[in-house]
């Protein structure tokens, strides 16, 4: 058995951060002749499910980019990478260098997913807080209201691209974080940033997975740094038009734009739905 394993934004996703009408059908169609599938997304457990409901996305969702996995059937979760106090210190001293706020998200007793931030935020920073707050349906809580010792999955930030940069660039000393970041909006010097546990990597939450369900092959779809480690562990491996570089390289085959539909085009013809 396959496992096929979407990235969403800048793959599945199209430039509005939605699965169009077009690889929504697609989808159905896979799900229909029994072809599995999942997402392997940076995004929150509430980001990626707003953009999949309906689509027939029942398999057990990587979130997070590889720290957490969560089963749509059973509301559990089979993997969870959390960091330690130490790693927590030293993330938190990385953004301070760099004149960078945090957003953190914490994995909370009762399976909580909770994202704090500090009460004083730039206009592009509550841009952020506001998105969050949409997908999540619940505001976010100053860093005073964070309980203490609180789990903490990742740590997420916005800002020039040299003070990301800086950050990632501090991060990549450490042995057991990692960094990931990229432009933000078109137009504008802004990089996202995602730091995690270094073990939160999509190939090992996608191998993990692999084991579970008992698939024999896995087939990926991803366009950023942060779907090389999945790129690695695949039998096949897809970058779209949009990709980066570094995703093109290593590639199986590259394929249609991600605003064209070219994941569900390629997967027409390759599984013959």
């Amino acid at each position: 058995m396959d496992l096929v394993v979407f990235d969403l934004d800048g793959t599945l996703l199209n430039a509005e951060s939605k699965i169009s009408d077009y690889t929504h059908k697609v989808l159905n169609k896979l799900a229909n002749a029994g072809v599995a599938y999942t997402v392997a997304t940076g995004r929150t457990l509430h980001g990626a499910h707003a953009v999949v409901s309906g689509s027939g996305f029942h398999l057990p969702h990587i979130i997070k980019n590889g720290v957490l996995i969560w089963n749509p059937a059973s509301g559990d979760y089979s993997r969870q990478c959390l960091l330690t106090q130490e790693e927590i210190a030293t993330v938190l001293l990385a953004f301070t260098n760099a004149g960078v706020s945090p957003f953190v998200h914490t994995f909370e007793p009762n399976e909580h997913h909770g994202v704090y931030h500090a009460p004083v935020m730039r206009d592009y920073e509550r841009k952020l807080a506001q998105f969050i707050e949409r997908e999540r349906g619940s505001p976010l809580q100053p860093l005073s209201a964070m309980p203490p010792k609180a789990p903490i999955a990742n740590f997420s930030g916005l800002g020039q691209q040299e003070a990301i940069d800086a950050i990632v660039a501090q991060i990549a000393q450490e042995e057991h974080l990692i960094a990931y970041g990229g432009p933000a909006f078109e137009g504008q010097n802004l990089y996202w940033l995602d730091v995690h546990h270094c073990d939160g990597n999509k190939g090992a939450a996608v191998l993990e997975l692999k084991r579970d369900i008992g698939a024999d092959r896995i087939i990926c779809f991803g366009d950023s740094d942060n779907d090389l480690s999945m790129f690695e562990i695949a039998d096949e491996c897809y970058a779209p038009e949009n990709a980066k570089p570094e995703l093109k390289a290593v590639a199986t085959e590259i394929i249609g734009h991600h605003d064209d539909d070219g994941i569900a085009r390629f997967l027409e013809s390759r599984f013959k739905v």
